[in-house]
């Protein structure tokens, strides 16, 4: 039986997650035209595109063994799934605003005569119920900011990535309800009866992740400079050293370190005596 993951088939985490699969080893066949569901370089896996309000639902009723989507729209749902790996990318908040000409700066200063709108109705409900508020909640399915200007409520309940487009509505934030990110997830009963390919995707998404934050780096080194070099590398686990068929005896040298040491390491490096230097991208760790 194939195993089958939901992606978002528009939106700003719609690219960056084919992208994640792609580097994972699991591009599609056919991205041209995004069909409903789409082979990928896998046979025994297939990409279906969907919704990304629908994919924690899809997951839950097994209509597909994995999906990726963010924590507000699972917690939301309020959908059974289990949760694999963090990608990383899509962080927004799911915050509480008022107008910024009004009284109300804080959760303290909301009475339950209030009005709220919201597209999480779920997720602002028991938010409120947690503050003992009893408000009347608006679902709205789009343009929620000016949802208080137009006389449809006193505040909003809505998704805030910079803040910029509140700012631009003229709306201040009094409270967060929720910080989500991008999740890979899958259902029970797909971990159970498909586990190895279930872990294969998520341990190749996981490598993606890690990599994304390292560069290898490659050097030669004289012999009699080994030690000093030595001193100034970091590495995972040690670095990598082969002899290299030179007149002057000398090594090559491989490690993988974090992207925000290359910069000072590459100068201390060169202090102690490594030349061509090469720093490379890496696409997955496993």
């Amino acid at each position: 039986m194939k195993l089958k993951i939901a992606v978002p088939s528009k939106g700003r985490i719609s690219d960056p997650s084919i992208n994640i699969l792609e580097k994972a080893g699991l591009g599609l066949k056919d991205n041209s035209n995004r069909k409903l569901i789409s082979a990928t370089h896998n046979k025994d896996i297939d990409v279906m595109f969907a919704r990304a309000s629908d994919i924690p639902e899809f997951v839950d009723n097994g209509i597909v063994d994995m999906g990726i989507t963010g924590v507000d729209l699972i917690k939301e749902s309020e959908s059974n799934v289990v949760e694999l790996v963090d990608l990383h990318i899509g962080q927004t908040e799911l915050v509480i605003a008022s107008p910024e000409e009004s009284n109300i700066n804080s959760i303290e200063d909301v009475t339950s005569d209030m009005v709220i709108a919201t597209e999480f109705p779920v997720l602002t409900k028991k938010y409120l119920n947690k503050h003992r508020l009893d408000l009347k909640i608006v679902k709205l399915s789009g343009s929620t900011e000016i949802a208080p200007f137009i006389g449809v409520a006193d505040l909003i309940s809505d998704l805030s990535s910079t803040g910029t487009t509140l700012k631009m509505n003229h709306l201040k934030v009094i409270d967060t309800i929720l910080n989500s990110t991008i999740k890979l997830i899958t259902n029970e009963e797909s971990y159970k009866n498909k586990k190895n390919l279930v872990e294969a995707v998520a341990t190749s998404i996981e490598g993606v992740i890690e990599a994304e934050s390292k560069k290898l780096l490659m050097m030669n080194v004289k012999s009699s400079d080994l030690d000093k070099v030595k001193e100034v590398m970091p590495s995972m686990t040690g670095p990598t050293i082969s002899e290299v068929l030179s007149e002057e005896k000398t090594v090559a040298i491989q490690a993988v370190v974090d992207e925000s040491q290359v910069f000072e390491l590459v100068n201390d490096l060169r202090n102690a005596g490594a030349k061509d230097i090469l720093v490379v991208p890496i696409e997955r760790i496993i």
